[in-house]
């Protein structure tokens, strides 16, 4: 792990440790989280309508995660409406990022929803890794270690997630359930690691390339959903990140138009767990640079 990514890592632990303890404990006063003062129309709607989401993905707690990360960017004269609208649109999918325990929640709405039919029945397909990062890490991390011995953490399984009778929607509140648990998940810990670090990269390009935010804002959709998808987006996110978009605020990467070159790198990348042609690419923009930026950059 580099410097960045430990520091990263610990502003995540501390801006979200009081939530996650509060959930588990039961402290969680139910209080729906009040907007940031100053919030524009148009954002105020969306991110009323994540505080209303992320209650019933987690807590009320972890809403006003959204609202103190959100209240971060309020204000500032170098975020206009349109930015800011786009942070609390993306922040709010990807706090609320799709798992088994979500899977589960949604299925059991559908049996509250007026014509909605009953006795559906949801087959999804996920790795036993997948899983397991779903649950406490005490308890998931050994059962990590037994399926890499066995070779079985890569393997596939399909998961039913019905409606059809009693037995299936005891298991369905079940799985729901574990959305208690779901702070100390392994799954949990990437995300807000993965969360805090794109913020700071925002706030990053506001400083350093101001007409690239908007692009280093929306790579938050390179990233949804679970399974192949999932990875393969993760993946590609780190490196146009980590190859691109860090050394150019870093100062050692001569980029004139990070945006643009965001957006060849995105159109460039595959689903492909070696990242074949996106490498490429990126070597590409690289050779194109002046040579005494090249220097800099190796």
């Amino acid at each position: 792990m580099t410097s960045e990514s430990a520091t990263v890592a610990d502003d995540g632990i501390l801006s979200s440790l009081r939530y996650l303890f509060a959930d588990f404990l039961g402290d969680d006063d139910d209080t729906q989280p009040v907007l940031p003062e100053g919030l524009p129309e148009s954002v105020a709607a969306v991110a009323s309508d994540a505080i209303h989401l992320l209650i019933d993905y987690q807590s009320a707690g972890y809403a006003q995660l959204y609202v103190d990360r959100l209240r971060r960017f309020v204000g500032r004269r170098d975020v206009d409406e349109a930015t800011l609208a786009e942070i609390a649109q993306l922040m709010m999918q990807r706090m609320a990022y799709e798992d088994p325990i979500r899977i589960a929640q949604l299925k059991l709405l559908e049996l509250g929803d007026k014509g909605a039919q009953a006795g559906s029945v949801d087959i999804r397909r996920f790795r036993f890794d997948e899983l397991v990062d779903a649950l406490p890490a005490a308890i998931a991390e050994p059962v990590l270690d037994i399926l890499e011995r066995l070779g079985w953490a890569r393997r596939t399984v399909k998961v039913r997630f019905s409606t059809k009778n009693r037995f299936s929607i005891r298991r369905l509140k079940l799985e729901a359930g574990l959305k208690r648990w779901r702070l100390f998940s392994i799954r949990y810990a990437k995300e807000r690691v993965w969360v805090e670090r794109w913020l700071h990269m925002i706030n990053r390009s506001l400083a350093k390339q101001p007409a690239a935010a908007l692009a280093v804002i929306r790579t938050a959709t390179m990233i949804e959903g679970y399974g192949a998808s999932y990875r393969h987006g993760l993946a590609d996110w780190h490196t146009i990140i980590d190859d691109l978009a860090k050394p150019t605020f870093d100062g050692v990467l001569a980029l004139p138009d990070l945006a643009e070159t965001i957006a060849e790198a995105r159109a460039a990348a595959m689903p492909d767990p070696r990242q074949a042609a996106l490498k490429r690419k990126i070597a590409e923009i690289r050779a194109r640079l002046p040579a005494e930026a090249s220097a800099a950059a190796g």
